[in-house]
């Protein structure tokens, strides 16, 4: 018998970026790089799923006012 406790957390989700096609992982445990990220955007956008960090980090920058406040 299987003690629950002692099940090891599920492998990383392997996505693939919806802007430029790199391959990465998110960890559905609530451990995703994303998650240290500063920038958090809604999504998914125009019906994509999850960005790469560095389409992220762009995403981000663009979605930012001349000022470098959140437009």
């Amino acid at each position: 018998m299987t003690n629950p406790q002692e099940t090891s957390a599920p492998e990383p989700r392997r996505l693939t970026c919806s802007r430029c096609g790199t391959e990465f992982g998110c960890d559905l445990s609530g451990n995703c790089w994303c998650a240290e990220e500063t920038a958090k955007l809604p999504m998914p956008v125009a019906g994509e799923d999850c960005l790469c960090r560095g389409c992220l980090r762009k995403a981000a920058e663009a979605a930012r006012g001349p000022d470098g406040a959140q437009a």
